[in-house]
């Protein structure tokens, strides 16, 4: 091989490295229009009226910054806080605030989480999952914990089939 080739060789294999090296710096990510998680927030928050609970409801994105929260007149003043602290923590520990109340209970190897800045371990807090990825998380809050979730869940449910993809 003259040196020319070489030089030639060598040149095109740097620049297919670079390529794929470049590829390999960037990715990209698909998050919630601001009407996606509105209406998830929506629909949470009709589902917690119709069982009678007045609640707030926080959808954040998948890196868990508040898109949408919504206070209804009569929940409680720590609600927003606490809707927002259920989102938040479902994205941070990707996985619903209720599984992770039981696994960070005090006799748990994980009970420390409880103490972590923002954590929220009380149930109403899931995923907006859709592709293997996840797209945020929606919190509810003021209803009793299993209320707060089902109502989450119909959150999740009134946007599913604009988020298969």
């Amino acid at each position: 091989m003259t040196r020319n080739k070489m030089f030639g060789a060598v040149l095109a294999l740097s620049l297919a490295c670079g390529a794929a090296f470049a590829q390999d710096a960037t990715y990209n990510i698909r998050t919630l229009t601001p009407e996606t998680a509105l209406k998830a927030a929506q629909a949470a928050m009709k589902a917690c009226r119709e069982g009678g609970y007045q609640v707030a409801v926080a959808v954040v994105d998948r890196s868990g910054l508040a898109q949408v929260m919504l206070r209804d007149r009569y929940a409680g003043a720590h609600t927003p806080k606490t809707a927002i602290g259920k989102a938040w923590t479902a994205v941070s520990f990707r996985s619903s605030t209720a599984a992770l109340s039981e696994e960070s209970r005090p006799d748990k190897p994980a009970s420390g989480m409880r103490q972590l800045p923002n954590v929220v371990v009380l149930g109403g807090g899931i995923l907006i999952e859709a592709g293997g990825s996840i797209l945020g998380g929606i919190g509810v809050s003021g209803a009793p914990l299993h209320e707060d979730e089902k109502c989450a869940k119909a959150g999740f449910e009134a946007i599913r089939d604009a988020l298969e993809f």
